[in-house]
């Protein structure tokens, strides 16, 4: 048998009776499954912890997964080959700790509330992969590196160096933190993920089949970033918040890479090199996103790719084919010498 613990956020403010119904409904499917447990309610949290049959627990809490009054779900502990059960007679126990003053309780209405504290706090500074696998009770230590074939997407901010020169931290710090934002919004609602931010640039990927996902999630960044520059006021910094963008197809191991002390969920590989080199030519082309050839092999007939030609990448020997799309996203207004020296100039003038 499996069991299996978790807590969530009620994903709606919900009554005594909802509560209630949910238990009552509970216990029958339950009953009828064989699965047994508690279900604690407190302060807007659900603790539950279900045990039975391995299949139908896994079943259940992916049910669960997708109700709509739970919200910011964790599995605290999954626990396979269990001899015996903790809660035998009864088929879904809800208790309320709302309505129970005991001074023994208060404990635990803190604890719980602790924890649910402590796992949105978690989530800002976890990787959505790593978080998905916690939430499914997979213990993401044990997750073994494999290969896969992955769109790798690097994206950094034009002129940092004389940004962070001109601008005040608190400056810089808001800069990186709209440029972040967007990028991850963007890039999470095309179906990527964001594996780390190094310094001013953002790493993401998407699997190997979504190229069109990946070219849309770039153009959806350079065209937010075009919104914010337009809408910031005259003196803003963001005003001259320029990004290049590059994008590369290829085989990555993927997997738990670091110490034993400190470990993150990454990729790496040949096409994680590749997209870090062909961005940075971003600046020599005059465009705002490239891209290598067997990115754009993936793409579907809706993009018109232009070839910009063949490139020696930094570090690399072989010769980079290297891609465009011909949207007015995509084009530096401006030779990039032009796009440096403007940029220059509003910094001087925002700083005088």
């Amino acid at each position: 048998m499996k069991r299996l613990n978790y807590i969530s956020k009620f994903a709606r403010s919900l009554t005594k009776e909802e509560i209630e119904n949910l238990g009552s409904i509970s216990q029958a499917n339950n009953s009828r499954e064989g699965i047994t447990g508690v279900l604690l309610s407190c302060s807007g949290i659900f603790f539950q912890i279900l045990e039975g049959d391995d299949d139908r627990i896994d079943r259940l809490y992916e049910k669960i997964l997708r109700d709509d009054r739970h919200n910011q779900i964790l599995c605290l502990k999954s626990e396979l080959n269990i001899a015996e059960r903790r809660f035998p007679d009864w088929s879904m126990k809800v208790i309320s700790l709302d309505e129970n003053n005991d001074i023994l309780i208060q404990p635990i209405k803190i604890l719980l509330q602790t924890l649910a504290e402590s796992q949105a706090i978690l989530a800002n500074y976890t990787q959505a992969g790593v978080l998905q696998a916690i939430e499914h009770g997979i213990n993401p230590l044990t997750l073994k590196p494999h290969h896969s074939d992955k769109i790798i997407l690097f994206s950094d901010v034009i002129s940092f160096s004389s940004i962070t020169e001109k601008l005040q931290v608190t400056e810089v710090v808001e800069l990186l933190n709209q440029f972040f934002t967007i990028c991850t919004r963007a890039i999470a609602s095309r179906g990527g993920e964001v594996t780390k931010f190094i310094g001013d640039c953002v790493m993401a990927y998407f699997d190997g089949d979504r190229a069109d996902d990946a070219l849309q999630a770039s153009l959806d960044i350079l065209s937010e970033l075009e919104i914010l520059r337009s809408q910031a006021p005259a003196n803003s910094p963001l005003r001259i918040l320029y990004v290049g963008i590059g994008l590369s197809k290829g085989i990555v191991l993927e997997g738990n890479i670091g110490s034993q002390t400190k470990k993150e969920y990454t990729v790496i590989g040949d096409a994680v090199n590749v997209a870090s080199r062909i961005e940075a030519l971003t600046r020599q082309l005059n465009r705002f996103l490239v891209f290598s050839n067997p990115v754009r092999m993936g793409l579907s007939d809706r993009w018109k790719p232009v070839r910009l030609g063949d490139f020696h990448a930094k570090g690399r020997e072989e010769i980079v084919e290297v891609y465009s799309v011909d949207d007015i996203l995509t084009f530096q207004k401006s030779d990039f010498h032009k796009l440096k020296q403007e940029i220059k100039q509003h910094l001087e003038l925002i700083t005088l």
